[in-house]
């Protein structure tokens, strides 16, 4: 099935689209949640929550063209990470740095790093400074949008997101010392 005639599949209820969903984008889906939520059983449950959104709200779904369906996926489950981080008060997980400014490495070093390693990193940060990372560099979001969408203010965005980038430096440079 393609992407279409899923969407028009879920819209009418029908139980063969549903499933094509599932299989189409659960595993990316997943992927994305534990972005987010590192706690497996956790993500997996978030998971199957986020179809059940997906199924029920689908009548709010647009068609833009190819792809419109996973953006709206991926909102609607970075949406549901969110709202269980803030129920679970994960939020507040942060922690004192250091003001002295970790070195950046350069591209070509962390280029070096597989994207399992990297992704391994970042799931280590704190929770609040993982998720501000996370929908900065990875989810395009701005700091305005992060804020309105953390209830934080989009000052406190942009300092999350430097203290997570202190902390992931620290943790590159400590990689490529090994």
């Amino acid at each position: 099935m393609t992407e279409r005639e899923i969407e028009q599949g879920c819209r009418k209820g029908d139980n063969k689209a549903r499933k094509e969903l599932y299989e189409m984008f659960g595993g990316i889906m997943l992927g994305l949640i534990m972005r987010y939520v590192t706690d497996n059983e956790e993500a997996k449950d978030l998971l199957q929550d986020g179809f059940i959104q997906a199924f029920d709200k689908f009548g709010k779904f647009t068609w833009r063209g190819e792809g419109s369906l996973r953006a709206w996926l991926s909102r609607l489950f970075i949406n549901e990470s969110l709202l269980y981080l803030r129920k679970n008060k994960t939020m507040n997980d942060y922690i004192t740095i250091e003001q002295e400014t970790e070195e950046i490495p350069d591209e070509e070093e962390v280029s070096q790093i597989s994207e399992t390693v990297l992704m391994g990193m970042i799931a280590k940060l704190p929770a609040g400074y993982r998720t501000v990372f996370n929908m900065y560099v990875i989810d395009g979001y701005s700091h305005k949008e992060i804020g309105k969408a953390l209830k934080i203010s989009e000052s406190t965005s942009a300092s999350q997101f430097l203290r997570a980038k202190r902390l992931l430096a620290k943790e590159i440079n400590n990689y490529l010392k090994k």
